[in-house]
């Protein structure tokens, strides 16, 4: 006999919190406040609980975009699923896919928690997803395991790394952590000039002001910067959610090149994250491979040389519910080479 699952909207915000953070692997893209974020930007968000009985057994968190070249569902880190039970996952892509067409969506982009395998890729293209032609969000993370001791992060760090974060520390630097949103402008100004920097599109202040805000309130968060007199260096959002500590978005100086306040500001917040119970930091994007043209290389380096390891998630899959859809894939796909993403 065929399992019998429902679906209902969530609207408890303790319900949905409880179940994303007792799921691994887990994301601060699933989390409740990701969602009011993304709703203080001006999307509309839907969260779907799936159930068998009266028991949950899954989530999904949906963030509509209504972009000029598509209205369109994100799922960003999920759904979050037993991707194992075939009747469920089947249920729960019905239901999005149900709901996409009831809200007049061109496709569903997701990115879930799932590593980039090519069993996973076949399960998605079984359901008649397509590779996307963008990324959503980091896909190939850098993760360091921090629940070993402060000695042992330090000797297992590329020399170079560990020499500059000792050297860091004798140079008067200091460490601040701000939960206000009204500090958003610290880390937009510091974002552009990284921007022009590396040649790259930022995100905006809005998005900063709501991130520190929502994260913060929950003591989930907030902006850490690292200065030098009254010069602000480097600014950092920072997320700890569950059993890991995300650094998010980030920025810095042109200049005092012969200051290692990067190396600072990042074992600064490791040493928070370990106060914090966080077993994990992770660095968000890195480069897919060691390709020294790759505009990420250099940040890869950076990142690589504190140790840890790479983990590559499934890339985005779309899943298109109009023929309209291609328009929008032939132009993401000319924007990608554009932009060199």
């Amino acid at each position: 006999m065929a399992k019998k699952f429902t679906v209902k909207k969530i609207t408890n915000k303790d319900a949905w919190e409880k179940f994303v953070l007792k799921n691994k692997p887990q994301s601060f893209l699933h989390s409740w406040n990701w969602g009011e974020i993304n709703n203080e930007l001006g999307s509309k968000i839907i969260r779907l609980g799936f159930y068998e009985s009266s028991k949950l057994v899954g989530v999904v968190l949906l963030i509509k975009q209504n972009a000029k070249r598509g209205s369109h569902f994100l799922v960003p880190g999920g759904p979050i699923i037993d991707w194992n039970n075939k009747s469920l996952v089947s249920f729960c892509i019905k239901s999005i896919k149900e709901l996409g067409k009831q809200e007049k969506v061109w496709f569903i982009r997701v990115r879930p928690e799932l590593l980039d395998t090519d069993q996973n890729k076949k399960l998605f293209s079984k359901f008649g997803f397509v590779s996307a032609p963008m990324h959503l969000h980091a896909e190939n993370t850098w993760i360091l395991d921090i629940s070993k001791s402060e000695e042992e992060i330090l000797k297992e760090m590329r020399k170079t790394t560990r020499y500059l974060i000792k050297k860091s520390l004798n140079e008067s630097l200091e460490f601040e952590f701000s939960k206000s949103p009204n500090d958003s402008p610290i880390l937009a100004k510091l974002q552009d000039e990284t921007a022009k920097r590396h040649k790259f599109i930022g995100f905006s202040e809005k998005l900063f002001k709501h991130e520190i805000e929502k994260f913060a309130d929950d003591d989930q968060g907030g902006l850490f910067y690292v200065k030098k007199g009254n010069e602000i260096l480097a600014a950092t959002i920072i997320v700890f959610y569950g059993h890991i500590g995300y650094y998010h978005h980030s920025g810095s100086v042109s200049g005092n090149t012969k200051i290692p306040f990067s190396y600072f500001l990042q074992w600064r917040v490791i040493q928070e994250a370990k106060k914090r119970g966080c077993t994990h930091y992770n660095f968000w994007g890195v480069a897919p491979n060691d390709n020294p043209k790759h505009r990420f290389a250099g940040v890869s380096l950076f990142k690589k040389g504190f140790g840890g390891e790479q983990i590559d998630w499934l890339h985005a899959q779309d899943l298109p519910l109009s023929s309209l859809y291609w328009s929008t894939y032939i132009f993401e796909s000319i924007r990608k080479k554009l932009r060199r993403l």
